[in-house]
């Protein structure tokens, strides 16, 4: 939870920018009960080819919803008529939770108290409140009576949710009539099913010809069908919807015995390469079933330290920064001057308004149970009527931010952006074997410790990963900062330690170039999320970026999260291996013996001249007694 809390001092004429908040989680689970209570509302034709219009039109939804999302979405509309001068939206709500289509009347667009833009024409607006709780940038006003149909989040999130779970359900199912395939056991059929792409052939097309002799191609059908000839024998045979082809491909190459081609009018088809069924389960004979090992986890354990210190003991010697839920203080021990820590204390009142206790437990359970020497440790948690208090670690070089941004040019050569990439590296792997993702990886989030390794901190959107059937559960809640989040958390598909890999290749362009490769002045952070969606292959990379570094974001940037390097059979070691780290030293950063490329100049225990200078508190936050934090 520590947001934004090392800031730089106002004062500093070096770099104007501000650190980027993250989203604030909103949590969300997939409710069968709720699906069940989802309406879908009776629109006339008109109506219907107006909001599908709309949303089609928009940037920014035209991506996330196709195909039958599309419908479901429309379906699940509803109408409410408005009035003359009636507020729609308001400039500065932070609970906006719907998304509308205006169908009849005129509205104005007024930002702080003037009229910027009118409009009478069926367009959306608010969509950013179907991904999370958002502040409103501007007040829509009705000048006129008019007709709207609305989207409330939550419906949006199960109707996108089930959409998902559904087709991963048939790619199961359709995968357990394959022969080679129905004999391993459903939690392998799962991991190939993360694998298959969805695919359209018009009529016509030849999706496989008799005779190729590089086969690599497996297809599932669903939806049309396809005519199978021979040269010889001319057609032979017609597949519909479930059937599969080409399925000897994933085995070894073999010659195409047989013409497939798409019937009217055009067939949609899920496939999966030779390449990607071998990176995922290793080389398989012919003659025997996929042997595909599941993944050992570690326990988590509870690693409580310093238990015979209370909070008398303490004295503060600084405040190191200011965040939404309170400050974290730089403490030292009254008598042993050697112990000095960094105390988080968070406001119970605040924590409670915003909802955000689960994820306070959250960053306690995960980050007292790590011990690692790139994750900041915290050591034990104390709690009275007014606040929660996290006693960590004290980490004074300040944060990565903050030295990226003083670094001229604001950029890091190869070799120093390879040393903080590898801390981060280090640290996934042990949350990972853990069943953790982390989801805000950023510089702000990296402090620098006294040798100049940088260790991950704020914990707050940390989850542990639940397992059902010997598979992982993905999460759907949208979490992170704007920039960094992946495709899959976008489009409600949900997520596991894929988008820490993602983020990780748009961290390591962020070292290399100073800007991460999605940003774009939209303080909304639409034309970002369009971006993320149009994926790494549309962006052009600085010159300066070696093509080993290119070619390293890329393959951690694929925009489907089983194809992400990390993600594949050999795990975190193939980015340990992947070229860019050629000579990198894994063993010594490891035993933290690599020397860091910059060690900060603490002159004491003490010395907090790499923070900004804060003035004291002397508002004194209400009680909470309500009893939220029982088990904290």
């Amino acid at each position: 939870m520590i947001k934004n809390l090392f800031r730089r001092s106002n004062s500093s004429k070096e770099n104007t920018e501000q650190r980027r908040p993250a989203v604030t989680p909103q949590h969300f689970d997939y409710d069968e009960d709720i699906i069940k209570t989802i309406t879908k509302h009776p629109k006339t034709k008109e109506d219907e080819m107006f909001i599908r219009s709309a949303i089609e039109n928009n940037d920014f939804l035209c991506s996330l919803l196709q195909n039958q999302k599309l419908q479901d979405v429309i379906d699940c509309m509803y109408p409410e008529s408005v009035t003359p001068n009636e507020i729609i939206i308001k400039q500065g709500d932070l609970d906006g939770s719907h998304l509308y289509v205006s169908v009849t009347g005129t509205y104005e667009v007024i930002q702080n108290d003037e009229v910027i833009n009118s409009f009478s024409d069926v367009r959306v607006f608010g969509e950013l409140a179907l991904l999370y709780n958002a502040k409103r940038l501007a007040t829509i006003k009705s000048k006129s009576f008019g007709k709207m149909w609305l989207l409330d989040r939550v419906v949006f999130k199960h109707l996108l949710v089930r959409s998902e779970m559904e087709q991963h359900e048939e790619i199961v199912g359709f995968l357990q009539q394959v022969p080679k395939l129905n004999s391993v056991p459903k939690e392998v059929l799962e991991q190939v099913a993360s694998l298959l792409k969805l695919e359209f052939f018009p009529t016509g097309t030849t999706i496989v010809e008799e005779g190729d002799t590089n086969p690599d191609t497996f297809y599932i059908i669903k939806a049309g069908s396809v005519t199978v000839s021979k040269k010889s024998e001319g057609l032979i045979d017609r597949l519909y919807r479930g059937a599969f082809f080409g399925e000897l491909a994933l085995l070894k190459a073999k010659e195409r015995k047989a013409t497939v081609t798409a019937d009217a009018p055009g067939t949609e088809c899920f496939i999966l390469n030779r390449k990607q069924f071998l990176e995922h389960f290793g080389n398989i004979p012919d003659c025997i079933s996929i042997n595909f090992q599941i993944q050992p986890y570690k326990p988590m354990e509870e690693l409580i330290e310093h238990t015979d210190l209370s909070l008398d003991d303490f004295k503060i010697v600084n405040t190191l920064g200011i965040g939404g839920f309170g400050r974290v203080e730089l403490v030292q021990h009254s008598s042993k001057k050697e112990l000095v820590f960094a105390l988080k204390c968070m406001q119970k009142h605040i924590v409670a308004a915003q909802k955000q206790q689960e994820h306070v437990f959250n960053e306690k359970d995960i980050q007292i149970s790590c011990k690692n020497n790139f994750i900041v440790r915290l050591y034990r948690t104390y709690k009275d009527q007014k606040y929660l208090y996290f006693l960590l670690e004290p980490c004074l070089g300040g944060d990565l931010w903050n030295h990226l941004h003083k670094h001229k040019p604001r950029q890091f050569e190869d070799q120093v952006a390879q040393f903080y990439a590898g801390c981060v590296i280090e640290a996934f792997a042990y949350l990972h074997e853990r069943r953790i993702v982390y989801r805000d990886l950023k510089p702000e989030n990296l402090l620098l410790d006294a040798k100049g390794y940088v260790k991950l901190t704020d914990f707050g959107f940390a989850k542990k990963l639940q397992m059902f059937k010997k598979c992982i559960k993905k999460t759907y809640t949208f979490a992170g900062t704007p920039e960094y989040v992946p495709p899959e958390i976008i489009l409600n598909q949900g997520h596991d330690k894929a988008v820490d890999y993602w983020a990780l290749g748009v961290f390591i362009y962020e070292l290399l170039t100073g800007n991460t490769p999605f940003r774009t002045d939209d303080v909304s952070y639409m034309k970002t999320y369009k971006l993320i969606l149009k994926g790494i292959d549309d962006v052009k990379f600085p010159l300066d970026v070696s093509v080993q570094a290119e070619g390293l974001v890329k393959k951690l940037c694929k925009s489907t999260p089983s194809e992400r390097l990390g993600c594949l059979n050999g795990g975190v070691m193939d980015i340990k291996t992947h070229e860019w780290f050629d000579g990198f030293s894994w063993e010594k950063l490891a035993e933290c013996k690599l020397p860091a490329p910059y060690r900060p100049n603490l002159k004491t225990n003490t010395d907090v001249h790499y923070f900004e200078k804060f003035p004291k508190d002397n508002m004194v936050p209400p009680d909470d007694n309500s009893g939220w934090d029982e088990n904290f």
